[in-house]
């Protein structure tokens, strides 16, 4: 048990920022952030002086203000989506414990970054649901039963099946084939029982089929319900989430969906997708 700067817990789990230390604090700042040295003054000024510098022949400066040179900013949101990846794989492993309360300095030393990306990447998790600003202490993973879950696959079902039947009227099978590949990777997930690995590879096949609509809003706001309806239950009878056995038969579900729209059955397609979002509640 790690105790943060703020005074709150961090699991004793494996470290979810594997990878992430050697990426970060290059300058030895621990922030994570390669600084952009200085190479000279801006354009476009005389050195000593101040004053603007002659410029090309045609090019007219009207008395510009020097435009500074890009700085680390790109660099910083970088570190703040990879933090942000690893919170999600975090949430949906249970490392990050429902309920419990993080602080951002603690997960920063963790990462081997500084408490700003993490703290901005929690914002980011906040605003998804995942996870409520806890005042002066950090930030608390939101505890989410059975009726939420079962709310989320209802919305999901409503956007999702009648888009399916209707793409599988009218999409060839042709396309459907091009996806195998991302629905035996799911099977290969499955059958490692990491839930991380397993939640990635179900949302890209999901979003790989809605795509074929050709409205990405739809396949935005599906995926989002889809990465939320994904993390573990605080529930007696399911405390840790989906088990190996779920995952598996989930991802069987994947591969005879798509046996089925290839085929063009739409009755079987149906059925299995019916079948499919019972058993995600």
């Amino acid at each position: 048990m790690k105790q943060g700067a703020q005074g709150s817990a961090v699991t004793g789990n494996p470290p979810v920022s594997q990878g992430l230390e050697a990426r970060a604090g290059a300058d030895g700042t621990g922030t994570g952030v390669a600084r952009v040295p200085s190479q000279g003054r801006a354009p476009g000024v005389d050195a000593g002086r101040g004053a603007p510098a002659p410029t090309a022949r045609g090019e007219h400066t009207h008395s510009e203000t020097p435009i500074p040179r890009p700085r680390a900013v790109v660099q910083r949101a970088s570190v703040r989506g990879q933090i942000v990846d690893a919170l999600r794989t975090a949430l949906v492993t249970g490392e990050l414990t429902p309920g419990a309360v993080y602080s951002a300095p603690a997960l920063g030393e963790r990462f081997g970054v500084s408490a700003t990306p993490v703290r901005e990447a929690m914002q980011q998790l906040a605003l998804e649901g995942a996870v409520e600003v806890v005042p002066n202490r950090g930030f608390r993973v939101v505890e989410r039963g059975a009726r939420e879950l079962a709310e989320l696959v209802e919305v999901r079902a409503l956007i999702e099946v009648p888009v399916m039947l209707r793409l599988a009227r009218t999409v060839a099978a042709e396309r459907w084939a091009e996806l195998r590949p991302l629905a035996e990777a799911t099977v290969r997930a499955a059958s490692t029982g990491c839930r991380a690995t397993y939640a990635e590879t179900d949302r890209t096949f999901h979003r790989a089929v809605l795509s074929l609509c050709g409205n990405e809003q739809l396949v935005q706001i599906a995926d989002d319900l889809h990465r939320r309806a994904q993390w573990p239950l605080v529930s007696p009878a399911r405390p840790s989430g989906r088990g190996h056995a779920d995952l598996v038969a989930d991802a069987a579900e994947h591969t005879a969906l798509l046996d089925a729209l290839i085929a063009g059955d739409v009755d079987v397609v149906r059925a299995l997708v019916g079948e499919h979002f019972a058993g995600a509640r």
